[in-house]
């Protein structure tokens, strides 16, 4: 299987909220239900670890997008994803059994296991290589120049909300070692040639960019 990433530029959506992840995914959760909402779209997620912690109000990552909770019941969690956000994110394909990938934000105290991740996306991508790889599995993107300009060897990088190391880098691709577990607890193992994904590049990139750039 080959996976290759065509990203698009994206702006932060104006429902994203200002929260620390580090892409280190929880719990895999499973849509319920997708219904349009105005211009959005309002998901049911069945979550029953995050949701036992949860309340309204909470950031969630949801496949790398940071939402907010408006309610909690009986193991699920809602979010309302508005127009901005389904045109610049994966959120807008979700259908009812899909699986998605979970983290709430981050709290005072707590490990930082991955990288610093806004759950703000930098770029919808296209999945266009992904080949085993011993126990693991080696991803393949395509990406656009203005990512790969804040991607570099051994780098971080978040895909669909994972956490991942770069491993190779060329002018329009990185290529990304997924170990067992990964593949066992997100759902990266399950992308396919021209899935989209979401993607956001390593913070500290943007920002010695922008303070390099006077």
């Amino acid at each position: 299987m080959s996976v290759t990433l065509r990203a698009e530029t994206l702006t932060t959506a104006p429902d994203y909220a200002s929260s620390v992840f580090t892409g280190i995914v929880r719990e895999l959760g499973h849509v319920v239900s997708a219904q349009a909402n105005g211009g959005g779209v309002r998901l049911r997620i069945q979550a029953g670890e995050t949701a036992s912690t949860a309340a309204p109000g909470d950031s969630v990552a949801v496949n790398g997008c940071c939402l907010t909770v408006t309610a909690v019941a009986d193991g699920t969690l809602d979010f309302d994803a508005v127009a901005e956000t389904l045109a610049r994110t994966t959120l807008g394909g979700l259908d009812e059994g899909a699986e998605v990938n979970l983290e709430p934000a981050l709290r005072a105290g707590e490990p930082l296991g991955g990288h610093f991740v806004q759950g703000h996306v930098d770029g919808r991508g296209r999945v266009a290589a992904l080949d085993p790889q011993g126990d693991g599995a080696r991803l393949r993107l395509e990406l656009r120049p203005e990512l790969v300009r804040y991607c570099v060897e051994k780098g971080s990088i978040a895909i669909d909300g994972v956490s991942l190391t770069i491993a190779a880098l060329g002018d329009d691709s990185v290529e990304l070692a997924l170990v067992p577990f990964t593949l066992e607890h997100t759902t990266l193992a399950r992308l396919s040639p021209g899935d989209d994904v979401n993607v956001e590049v390593d913070l500290l990139a943007k920002y010695a960019e922008r303070l390099a750039s006077g």
